[in-house]
């Protein structure tokens, strides 16, 4: 159902920095730059995320109770995800761990406050 996701950004070169080294952990690369933006999935034809400057040029802020949650297929790169956005300045938002029958998973906010969570269902 989802076909794309998109966080703001005040500083695109960091966050694209972010998201590269990111998302080089699950073999995810960086598909689309649009000029204001830059998005990264495994194929056109799949769900991607983006990270942008706003389009009405106005501050990015971050959205209270907003959060974009990346599927893995396993505990451990729910584990590696969550080491590498801290290890990049990310804040922990809850460290990896069961969180209900069968949920795996970790939070984490990036550079701009921005809360993700990675999950493995299984």
């Amino acid at each position: 159902m989802i076909g794309y996701t998109t966080l703001g950004t005040n500083d695109l070169p960091r966050a694209a920095a972010f998201y590269d080294e990111l998302f080089a952990v699950i073999g995810v690369k960086r598909i689309m730059d649009f000029g204001r933006g830059y998005a990264w999935g495994t194929g056109m034809d799949k769900p991607g995320f983006g990270v942008m400057k706003p389009y009405n040029e106005q501050p990015a802020t971050v959205g209270n109770g907003v959060m974009v949650a990346l599927v893995v297929d396993s505990k451990d790169k729910v584990d590696a995800l969550h080491a590498k956005a801290t290890a990049l300045g990310g804040r922990c938002e809850g460290p990896p761990g069961p969180r209900g029958e069968g949920f795996y998973a970790a939070y984490f906010r990036d550079l701009d406050g921005n809360k993700l969570n990675a999950f493995y269902m299984g």
